[in-house]
Order: structure tokens, then C-alpha cells, then sequence
């Protein structure tokens, strides 16, 4: 345990086929698991995970014949937990930084959630260290922009549901933390499909998330993107990032999404066929919410595998 009252940062470092180490990228230092030999394939995960959320991947994109790394965000698991950081702008930033650290010019990218956000972000600030982008329920920026606009009773409320009171301080972390991170494990299984959350796999993943979140300073880092996401939207900054982004993103385009996702409407992960002017592609998951890669890991490996493979 820490002395400051949680998990040690170390114990995210879960075993199995993959390595970890540690990469300075951008000024900080990011913990990532690695797999395999081959072209370069970085992992995104979200919120409320860690890069543990890829432990089906890894191996599978391994054999596939991909060197896949998954990284632990800013803020999270065992990489640095500056107190700034968290726009997408310097998110971005990490990323890019990784893949030049990881000794490679360019690297296919695979996003969940806020990972699948950076993702776009990357693919439309440096698009020459992107081959190309698979995301998993998420839409581009500008397109969960535009449906909170149009869409107030459907897109708008159930992010009103899932980010409501994030602004206030303190209040949110002691939320996250409470009862051994027990919100997180709720959050899990109201944003996961039903199924799933029937089996030890589920079991698994929320004893780790809990785990995982009371490391000292992630829940106040991990509330940060949402933060940043929602201020930045009435600030200059916002404004000038929508403009940057704005750019079509012209590598192909996976986006694998659950038609049961309570957090990201299909309608609104549609609208990002405007931000793609490459070849892009969306498959629908039945039966399936908020982690795919999770809930149906060997469908959304498959659907993963082919694509990176062809792109």
C-alpha cells in the first residue's frame, strides 16, 4: 500500500504474454505493456480503466503479427499524474511523443472512450504519426459537439447522466473513491451490456478499475479530461481546438460501436463520417454497450485484426 492511503502506482503492473516498461514521451513518463514484433499498434484506453482494458488484444494483435503497446494515460495507472496536462491538446501530445519514443515514425491507432477522442485528436493535429485509426465508442470531437446542439434530449441527456456535478471540486474524487472505488464498479456495469456483467470476466475487470482508481491523485486526474472537455467548450482555447480539428482526418477509419452504448448515441458516432475523408468503416455490435473490446472480445479483435491488417 501507499503511504498516502491507496494501491501503489506498481500495482497496475498485472502479469501475463506482454512486457512493461516505461517511455519518456513529452515530458513525462508514461508506463506501457507491450506484445509482439511487427508494425506498431498503440492502445488507448478510457475512463474508468487503465491499460488493462486491452488484455484480450494484446496478445491476439501479437499473433496477429503486430508489436502492440498499451499505455496507461496521463494520470492514470503507473504513468506520471502531473497537476496539468489533461486538454487534448497535450493528450495528443503524449501520444505523438510515445510513438517517436517507441522508435517508430508512424503507428496504427486503437482508441475506447476518452482514448478513442485522443485518437482523433492525434489523427488531426499530427496526422504523419498516424497509419490509421480504429475507435471504439466514441465520436470525433466536433461530432459529440454538434449532437449536444441538436440533440438535446438524446445525446445531450445521457452525457448530462454520466458527467452531471463533475465540475464541482473535490466532491467527484471523494465520489470515485468511496467504499474501495465501488462508483467505478456501478459506472461498469450500468455502461456495460448485460450479458457480460454476468461473468467472471466482469468480476475481473471491476476488482482491477476499483483497484486501480484509488491509486493516489487518478481519481482527480481521470475527472480532469471531463473538466477540460466541458470548460473549454465556453473559453477561447475550445474555440481555437475546434478549429484545428476541424481538418478531415484522410487515413482509413474503423469505428466499432455497441447498440446498447447508454453513454454514446449510434446517431451521434454517425456524424463523424464528416471528420473522415479517407475510407471509413462502422459495425455495429448487437447485445453489446459501452466495451466492446471487453463484452465481445473476440468479434471486436477480429473486426480490429483485419482492419489494421489491411491498413
Amino acid at each position: 500500500m501507499n503511504t498516502r492511503g491507496g494501491p501503489e502506482p506498481s500495482s497496475v503492473r498485472l502479469p501475463g504474454p506482454w512486457t512493461h516498461r516505461d517511455v519518456s514521451a513529452n515530458g513525462i513518463r508514461l508506463h506501457v505493456a507491450e506484445c509482439g514484433e511487427g508494425p506498431l499498434v498503440v492502445l488507448l484506453h478510457g475512463f474508468p480503466e487503465f491499460w488493462w482494458t486491452w488484455r484480450h488484444q494484446l496478445p491476439a494483435l501479437a499473433d496477429a503479427g503486430f508489436r502492440a503497446v498499451a499505455l496507461d494515460l496521463r494520470g492514470y495507472g503507473d504513468s506520471d499524474k502531473p497537476p496539468r496536462g489533461y486538454d487534448l491538446w497535450t493528450l495528443a501530445g503524449d501520444v505523438a511523443g510515445l510513438i517517436r519514443a517507441l522508435g517508430e515514425p508512424e503507428a496504427r491507432i486503437v482508441g475506447h472512450d476518452w482514448g478513442a477522442t485522443i485518437g482523433w485528436t492525434v489523427a488531426a493535429l499530427q496526422p504523419r504519426v498516424v497509419r490509421s485509426l480504429a475507435v471504439l465508442s466514441a465520436p470525433h470531437p466536433l461530432a459529440m459537439r454538434a449532437a449536444l446542439a441538436t440533440d438535446p434530449r438524446g445525446q445531450g441527456r445521457a452525457t448530462a447522466a454520466n458527467a452531471r456535478g463533475l465540475q464541482v471540486p473535490r466532491r467527484p474524487e471523494n465520489s470515485q473513491r468511496a467504499d474501495d472505488g465501488a462508483r467505478g464498479g456501478t459506472l461498469k456495469r450500468e455502461w456495460s451490456g448485460e450479458a457480460w456483467t454476468r461473468t467472471e470476466d466482469f468480476a475481473e475487470a471491476v476488482a482491477h478499475n476499483r483497484s486501480a482508481m484509488q491509486i493516489p491523485a487518478v481519481a482527480h486526474c481521470s475527472l480532469e479530461y471531463y473538466r477540460w472537455a466541458m470548460r473549454s467548450q465556453l473559453r477561447a482555447e475550445g474555440r481555437r481546438f475546434a478549429a484545428a480539428v476541424a481538418r478531415p482526418v484522410e487515413v482509413p477509419v474503423l469505428q466499432v460501436h455497441g447498440a446498447d452504448d447508454p453513454c454514446v448515441l449510434e446517431s451521434t458516432v454517425l456524424r463523424s463520417r464528416r471528420w473522415a475523408s479517407g475510407p471509413f468503416a462502422h459495425h455495429l455490435l448487437a447485445e453489446t454497450g459501452h466495451f466492446p473490446h471487453e463484452e465481445h472480445p473476440d468479434e471486436t479483435t477480429a473486426l480490429l485484426a483485419a482492419f489494421l491488417t489491411g491498413s
